[in-house]
């Protein structure tokens, strides 16, 4: 009973961590204004940079980034505590699931903040910051499509789906358990389908690009 009552707890951790609207909280905090009825009206790090300006935005996008890292965390060090770790069949082999489903559960969060109704950014950054909590390089490689797309694109949202796409052909390339394989594949995929609107202005060459 302990073990699932620890595993739901962890969970709804994830879930409030990845609900924090930090670009929302930037906006009121700094400029007394709803970010939401600005700009592209998203509640991220590159409306942030477009509202609030670009050290707000960093600020938006650490801690973006650092809410997916300390959501997976958190759950592979709470399969460590003596509390829960005797109460499970087999830590190594649930652990991996764990630590997934903290993922994907941070990513929801992000997307679909309670402090919000429900509403929230399209869950790049944090899902960026998934990507380093289970696998350094793959997080390292989305990142540098990232960058290198955004360079030459200028388009935050074209450089974010392509990161998730290398991330998902990453993941399935290199050596991981089957649950972060399965986690990476949802979360890019409900990444990518998080940027519908932005699909259609790519489509229709209307999208903002940064400078």
């Amino acid at each position: 009973m302990v073990f699932w009552i620890a595993n739901l707890a962890g969970l709804a951790v994830a879930y409030l961590l990845g609900s924090l609207p930090t670009a929302y909280l930037a906006g009121k905090w700094l400029k007394g204004v709803d970010i939401r009825e600005h700009g592209s009206k998203s509640v991220g790090a590159t409306n942030a940079l477009r509202t609030l300006g670009k050290w707000p935005a960093l600020v938006v996008l650490v801690v973006d980034v650092l809410k997916g890292v300390a959501a997976p965390a958190f759950l592979r060090w709470l399969y460590t505590t003596p509390v829960v770790a005797p109460q499970a069949l087999d830590p190594q082999a649930w652990t991996p699931w764990a630590v997934a489903s903290a993922g994907l559960v941070v990513l929801l969060g992000h997307s679909r903040s309670i402090w919000l109704n429900f509403t929230g950014g399209k869950s790049a950054a944090t899902g960026l910051g998934v990507l380093l909590a289970i696998s350094w390089p793959v997080g390292l490689g989305a990142a540098t499509v990232f960058g290198v797309a955004l360079a030459i694109s200028r388009t935050v949202s074209l450089s974010s789906m392509l990161a998730a796409l290398v991330a998902i052909m990453l993941i399935g390339a290199l050596e991981h358990p089957l649950p972060y394989r399965l986690l990476v594949i949802a979360g890019g995929v409900y990444v990518i389908a998080r940027h519908r609107a932005n699909i259609g202005r790519l489509l229709a060459g209307t999208e903002p690009r940064i400078g």
